[in-house]
């Protein structure tokens, strides 16, 4: 596959999951665990996001979310909902710390599918620093998020 096509290919995943917004919606019936809300000042986006928690575990249930804003924010919302399941806390971490350092290289470091799955299409928006913000606002919600967790015993 060339690049030309493969960029196409990421592009149609973001629009996709910006239009069908995988994880939208807070009112499941089920208090989160920990909760954050983010606003991007530059460009208004915002995003409320409650994170769950597997009882016998601890590892990630689920992560919800309402907000508003351009593509690339809901599209990173909708991705990262699909990806946190299953994932302990640790490794979550691991994986924001990873998708950070992705969006701060201006397109030098290709994302590891290996740890961030289908969100590595966002990689792109690298190369664009007003975007940036915009796709790192669920991670940084999420990230709040399990900073507010309880302390293990």
């Amino acid at each position: 596959m060339s690049t030309g096509d493969l960029q196409g290919l990421y592009q149609q995943v973001i629009l996709d999951h910006a239009r069908e917004k995988h994880g939208f919606g807070l009112g499941n019936g089920q208090a989160p665990d920990t909760a954050s809300h983010q606003v991007n000042p530059t460009c208004g986006d915002e995003i409320t996001l409650h994170l769950h928690l597997e009882p016998g575990d601890g590892s990630i249930g689920s992560v919800r979310w309402e907000g508003q804003g351009c593509s690339i924010s809901q599209a990173s919302a909708s991705l990262l909902a699909d990806l946190a399941p299953g994932i302990d806390v640790p490794g979550m971490r691991q994986r924001i710390d990873a998708f950070r350092l992705a969006m701060r290289s201006k397109g030098t470091i290709e994302p590891d599918e290996d740890l961030l799955g289908d969100a590595v299409v966002l990689g792109g928006t690298s190369k664009y620093i007003a975007r940036v913000k915009c796709a790192m606002l669920a991670w940084v919600a999420l990230e709040d998020a399990l900073l507010k967790l309880p302390a293990a015993p």
